[in-house]
């Protein structure tokens, strides 16, 4: 199996604030999104607290932690950015979660498939090791020409 290269992008905008998304790739990082074959990694845009109420139902949005509309803002930019860019995008998974299933939706590069193998785990809404483990196999899997877009936690 040939090596396989992952990139990470770290949002931390909710933190420093909507900085354009030019500001935080280099040329190189572009470039190897341009070549393609790569596995993005992304946390959701920003849903602003911690965690989900207790009344969280997944498949009910009005019981979950939602993106702001600074974070609707945010998804639609980062997509707009990778068209105008012309990055290639194979395919598009999310967690089931609400913010990441509309993050993935708002940036407009593919259809998005619901993936049970990118939902949070955290405090104890999932099997951690089993969620991983299989985050892990399909990673390794992915050998197609486009980039694999992963919306997750």
């Amino acid at each position: 199996m040939p090596a396989l290269r992952y990139l990470a992008l770290t949002l931390s905008l909710g933190v420093l604030g909507m900085l354009p998304i030019v500001a935080q790739a280099n040329d190189s990082t572009w470039q190897s999104l341009e070549e393609g074959g790569l596995v993005i990694l992304m946390r959701h845009a920003l849903a602003p607290g911690l965690g989900d109420p207790p009344e969280f139902e997944r498949d009910r949005c009005e019981t979950q932690r939602n993106l702001s509309e600074e974070g609707r803002a945010q998804a639609r930019a980062i997509g707009e950015t990778f068209r105008e860019r012309d990055i290639p995008i194979g395919a598009v998974y999310s967690s089931r979660w609400c913010r990441a299933l509309d993050t993935a939706e708002l940036m407009q590069l593919g259809d998005v498939e619901p993936a049970p193998w990118l939902d949070s785990f955290f405090r104890g809404r999932g099997d951690r090791e089993a969620i991983t483990q299989t985050a892990r196999e399909r990673i390794a899997a992915w050998e197609q020409s486009g980039n694999m877009l992963l919306v997750t936690h």
